[in-house]
């Protein structure tokens, strides 16, 4: 998923020349070739936050770069280089076996007695005195987000750093895990660009793979089980080194763990036509890149998710399902295009009410500054001015002497 959000300086902006081959109206089987006399859009800022994300459309993010478009790539918590899992600190020995191999070992230790010796004092078995004792364990956990989760993180980040409203660009099987947060918040879309994504909400790589323990160790150990295994199903035309940095990113830190528990939260009976038209997406521009390469079945796909989306302009590219490794400058090509030849959208800054007591703190400057001009003491206002707001005090930083 790529991110791209409009900026409001470049005030000479003009539209790329896009390749005559390209039929953006209806279904096309033509090659979009690169222009050598492209002209660049104003700058844009872009981030991709799925699967491999910044690592796996770092290509994409350079092209776009060369056109005037600022990409910024983030990785979603689990996937590419964040982090894959969590340290969570939960009871002892769990199950009743474990519970019993516990208390015996206490036993054993405190001996039969200490434990007769509780019986007779209390009327019972020390069971929650021997409890209180056991030691908390500490339990990696993989980072599994659902589609809701996923939303949230993205939709943080919009907020937060103020991109909105966004050029959404959305590739494998990243429509199945937002297309919900699309919907809900498409006052923040600016438009929606699609890339090999499957009606289906299924992705190119075969998480089964990464799911059964014995054939997941066998491709993740073996670099040129991962290549096959990649370029069968994702890209033809990627490099083994770079097969190589994705099977070293899926190896290490359960990442095959987190990949494949948001694998299983997808959800597999998404509609793509029901959601397309829906009354939300009404005005939403969207725009589908699809391969032309990669197989008789996948091209038919690709008419049926354009059938599917009617408003789409759909314009295929000589990649694989993973075009940001084997055809880069095709896709930074027509998502500068398609970007480029939408009106300019007037971003909304809101602004946030001040805080009560930093209200009250400005209106105490104001009243010490106007005792200060009354009583005469110019010689203080420096110094009784800072005293009197107490804002290095509010954040910790001590008593300020006006410099």
């Amino acid at each position: 998923m790529v991110i791209i959000t409009e900026e409001e300086e470049d005030q000479q902006r003009q539209e790329p020349k896009r390749s005559s081959e390209i039929k953006p109206t209806q279904p096309s089987t033509s090659k979009p070739t690169s222009s050598p006399t492209e002209t660049p859009v104003a700058p844009q800022n872009g981030q991709n936050p799925f699967a491999f994300c910044s690592y796996s459309f770092r290509k994409v993010i350079e092209s776009l770069g060369s056109k005037g478009v600022r990409a910024v790539a983030f990785d979603l918590p689990g996937n590419g280089f964040s982090d894959k899992s969590v340290v969570e600190v939960g009871e002892g020995p769990t199950g009743i076996l474990g519970r019993f191999w516990y208390v015996y070992s206490e036993i054993q230790e405190k001996g039969l007695f200490w434990a007769f010796d509780e019986i007779i004092e209390t009327g019972q078995i020390p069971y929650e005195e021997i409890e209180s004792r056991m030691p908390k364990q500490k339990f990696v956990k993989p980072i599994e987000m659902g589609p809701d989760e996923i939303g949230k993180v993205l939709g943080q980040v919009i907020e937060t750093v103020g991109l909105a409203p966004v050029h959404l660009v959305l590739h494998d099987s990243a429509l199945g895990m937002l297309a919900n947060w699309v919907l809900e918040n498409s006052e923040a879309v600016r438009s929606v660009t699609l890339i090999d994504t499957s009606s289906r909400s299924t992705g190119a790589l075969p998480l089964w793979v990464l799911g059964v323990p014995v054939v997941r160790e066998v491709v993740l150990r073996f670099s040129y089980a991962y290549t096959w295994l990649i370029k069968l199903c994702c890209s033809r035309g990627i490099d083994v080194l770079e097969v190589d940095a994705h099977r070293l990113l899926l190896k290490g830190r359960d990442g095959t763990k987190a990949i494949v528990g948001m694998g299983k939260k997808l959800n597999h009976s998404f509609d793509i036509a029901q959601w397309g038209g829906s009354d939300g997406l009404i005005g939403v521009p969207m725009q589908v890149l699809w391969s032309s390469s990669w197989s008789k079945e996948w091209s038919e796909e690709g008419n049926r998710v354009a059938s599917a989306l009617p408003q789409a302009t759909f314009v295929t590219h000589s990649g694989g399902r993973w075009p940001q490794e084997d055809a880069a400058d095709e896709v930074a090509e027509n998502i500068a295009y398609f970007v480029s030849s939408l009106p300019s959208s007037v971003r909304k800054v809101e602004e946030e009410p001040i805080p009560e007591h930093i209200q009250k703190m400005f209106d105490e400057a104001k009243s010490g500054e106007h005792h200060g001009h009354d009583d005469g003491h110019d010689h203080h206002h420096g110094h009784g001015h800072v005293h009197g707001t107490g804002y290095p005090d509010a954040y910790g930083l001590g008593h300020s002497h006006g410099w």
